[in-house]
């Protein structure tokens, strides 16, 4: 395994990157903001990564992107998309955009009238009912009747292989939500002042810090290595390779934005800091296809 993204994937990071800094929610005032919404739901919309997957595209592309709008708190539709597309390519040429059932519910189904459902193998589609509630500020959840529509069966790879790449999209949003609670909470250390010094040149301050940074590299190190496993391990190793990205991106964010959530102090508990929606955003990921210690097989409970 290489490591190192290609030149190509090296453009798509920095694209999606100033996509989510450019229309992205920056602050807790700006998920009202209905004439931002738009205008990003019109920029990705035309970009086709919510096509990526039969576009060619490979898991650490889908991650990629993944990670950047999750760091960047996108809150239009594209984790429910790319895995509705996913799904849908095996079966027909034509890529609506549809949200994606996660249990009972719709996941990411903002704007949308679909969702793409997979039972035992077999994929159909459904129309999506009222809104549910849901703790996530920046995606939503809805109600779906009754699939009307069956697209068909998949082979056994090919749904492992889709929950595989499942699991690594919600393990590219806890990393990039990861990084973007740390980045604020960094700012804000940089700023804020106590006794006439800025908070993080104290050491307490500054060891969180670090260890938030600490957590964040191995997060992206076992993200890597589950994208990259889609496509080039067997469906039981890609599978058993995202499991273990799971657990431990997961763990990782809840940490990481606990932590930024105490760096601001007082400030940190308000409705205005925007910290509360990354860690609304992480929980929401690590409960989407929950993974337990007990299904890796590694001799861990």
């Amino acid at each position: 395994m290489d490591v190192r993204l290609t030149i190509e994937q090296q453009q798509l990071r920095d694209a999606a990157a100033k996509l989510a800094d450019d229309l992205g929610a920056r602050s807790v005032s700006d998920l009202d903001d209905a004439a931002r919404r738009a205008r990003l739901e019109k920029t990705v919309a035309s970009t086709g990564w919510r096509s990526l997957r039969s576009d060619g595209a490979s898991g650490v592309e889908v991650a990629i992107v993944a990670e950047e709008f999750g760091r960047g708190l996108v809150d239009v539709p594209f984790f429910g998309p790319v895995l509705a597309d996913d799904l849908h390519r095996h079966f027909s040429d034509d890529q609506p955009t549809c949200a994606i059932a996660v249990g009972a519910d719709a996941f990411d189904a903002h704007g949308l009238d679909r969702v793409l459902v997979l039972r035992d193998r077999t994929v159909s589609t459904a129309a999506v009912g009222e809104p549910a509630p849901g703790a996530d500020l920046t995606r939503s959840f809805a109600t779906f009747v009754e699939p009307d529509e069956t697209l068909g069966e998949l082979s056994a790879e090919n749904a492992d292989r889709a929950h595989a790449l499942t699991l690594v999209v919600t393990c590219a949003d806890l990393v990039g939500v990861s990084r973007g609670a740390q980045a604020v909470a960094v700012d804000y250390a940089k700023i804020r002042e106590q006794y006439g010094n800025t908070i993080g040149s104290y050491q307490a301050v500054a060891h969180m810090l670090a260890e938030s940074e600490a957590l964040i590299e191995g997060s992206i190190s076992v993200l890597r290595h589950a994208a990259w496993a889609v496509d080039e391990l067997t469906p039981e190793d890609a599978i058993r390779a995202a499991r273990i990205a799971k657990i431990y991106t997961a763990r990782a964010a809840r940490t990481v934005c606990e932590t930024a959530v105490q760096v601001h102090g007082g400030i940190g508990n308000t409705w205005e800091c925007i910290e509360h929606v990354y860690l609304r955003r992480a929980l929401t990921s690590t409960e989407l296809f929950p993974v337990s210690l007990e299904e890796i097989d590694l001799g861990l409970s």
